[in-house]
């Protein structure tokens, strides 16, 4: 048995302190990395004028990206297609769940105020159409930083008011008034991701998630604006079975959900929960076309699918033209 990889404690540029990659030193880093199948193929860099422009700004007003702190590896395509998923409210996430990578610690209610105008004013001059807003989980801010969150939207739409914004939010910890505050922001597409299913919620992900709090997050913000696009996600490999994917299927079209991504589980680190299996991509197909029959507008199904990836085209009925 190897020594434990050991948990390693960083310092951001605001001051706050946190575990870097989210999970402290356990047993799972004595698990060895899970050879990746032929299919699980990598954006090769694709870096031009759209990525160079993106990397600087971003660096440049310490703006953090979902795309770098959760290692997706799309990063290089999207980006340089001009498209990025903005993480608000820093890179330090007051929840630890097993399959992210993003910092943990308590930021202890810092906000960068500043944000909202940055983000947009970036936005602005990458004269992007569309955009995705996440953020970190905020539980040491009253309202979970939904006010910062509509701000942000506010400033987007009156630099570019033709820019359409999707947002992958945190769970507000179930806030009706934090998820109104959000919804009635000018906003396309409202995202909570439920990760996983039921039985795997825990230990997967934070404690203080939850997989009805999640529905129950989606079905508030339809019934705050039914007009609006609700959509979710679940990450495959983390040992679920095909009649619980079906299940979830079940729950989020029974919580007025209208989109759903799936995507296969790719280990950020040894710290973080083993990879269960592969997930084929004729499994994937079956999954998407199992999933249309549940009756959402689209299911976006593929290995390298994630929440965010090509989210503009996600209404385009093709699989976001993601070949399987």
């Amino acid at each position: 048995m190897r020594d434990l990889i050991p948990t390693v404690k960083i310092t951001n540029h605001a001051g706050v302190k946190s575990i870097k990659d989210g999970m402290k030193s356990n047993s799972y880093s004595n698990i060895e990395r899970e050879k990746k199948p032929s299919w699980i193929r990598m954006t090769a860099n694709q870096a031009n004028q759209n990525y160079t422009l993106i990397k600087n700004k971003v660096k440049h007003l310490n703006l953090s990206t979902v795309c770098e702190e959760a290692k997706c590896p799309n990063l290089s395509e999207c980006w340089s297609r001009g498209t990025a998923t903005f993480m608000l409210m820093g890179d330090t996430c007051t929840r630890a769940c097993q399959f992210c990578s993003v910092n943990t610690g308590n930021p202890k209610g810092w906000l960068d105020k500043e944000e909202p105008s940055k983000i947009a004013e970036t936005i602005a001059v990458m004269d992007l159409k569309y955009i995705v807003l996440t953020c970190v989980n905020r539980d040491d801010i009253s309202d979970g930083g939904a006010q910062h969150f509509a701000d942000t939207v506010n400033a987007i739409k009156k630099l570019s008011p033709k820019t359409e914004v999707e947002v992958l939010t945190s769970d507000f910890n179930g806030a009706y008034d934090s998820v109104e505050t959000v919804v009635n922001s000018p906003i396309k597409v409202f995202a909570q991701n439920i990760e996983t299913v039921e039985r795997l919620t825990h230990p997967i992900r934070d404690p203080r998630a939850g997989y009805k709090k999640t529905l129950d997050v989606l079905q508030m913000a339809k019934e705050i604006n039914a007009d609006m696009i609700t959509k979710s996600s679940i990450i495959l490999g983390l040992g679920e079975k095909e009649e619980e994917i079906y299940q979830t299927f079940k729950d989020l079209r029974d919580h007025s959900v209208d989109i759903v991504t799936l995507g296969q589980y790719l280990r950020p680190t040894l710290n973080h929960h083993p990879i269960d299996r592969w997930v084929t991509p004729e499994e994937f197909d079956l999954y998407r076309k199992v999933g249309l029959k549940y009756g959402f507008l689209e299911v976006i199904s593929s290995p390298m699918a994630r929440s965010s990836y090509r989210a503009e085209r996600a209404l385009d009925f093709n699989n976001a033209g993601i070949k399987v």
